[in-house]
């Protein structure tokens, strides 16, 4: 789907100033109510905004520890052990993945006991074969999509 320059100052207010009016937008944006309103629903139908509930912290909600478990599968036991990940309140993400390991989750915990915990209770799942853990020290990029709106809209990527 082709993101013209409308779209991505749209987007950039939608990323910086999610509580403001459409109204709000049209009058910052110096263009019709009705024109904003009918980009953002084409954004939505066209996948592009995927959600627009508030973004939470696991850190404030008592689980400031952040790691990444990759997890290896026996062979034709996939689906199962993503189902029943999902069934992991502590597993915040999980995506299949090439390479080493068959799936990688994002795991937030209390501290380092709890952690373990959630890696003992992943080891026990029916098919899980192995896992092995990356501790996150530090966020040295928080997770951001501005830039590649901006890049898209310029038509550099």
């Amino acid at each position: 789907m082709a993101v013209d320059e409308l779209d991505t100052r749209i987007l950039r207010l939608l990323i910086e100033q999610p509580r403001t009016s459409v109204r709000e937008y049209a009058r910052i944006l110096g263009v019709a109510r009705g024109t904003v309103q009918a980009r953002i629903d084409r954004l939505e139908r066209d996948g592009v905004i995927t959600a627009t509930g508030p973004v939470l912290s696991p850190a404030a909600l008592g689980h400031p520890v952040l790691a990444f478990v990759h997890i290896e599968v026996t062979q034709g036991h996939l689906d199962e052990v993503g189902d029943a990940l999902a069934g992991v309140p502590e597993i915040v993400e999980a995506f299949s993945i090439t390479g080493g390991g068959d799936l990688l989750t994002r795991v937030v915990a209390r501290d380092a006991g709890h952690l373990e915990d959630v890696i003992q209770r992943l080891i026990q799942l029916p098919g899980v074969v192995r896992t092995r853990t990356e501790i996150a020290l530090r966020e040295r990029v928080a997770h951001r999509l501005l830039p590649l709106v901006e890049a898209v809209g310029r038509g550099s990527t």
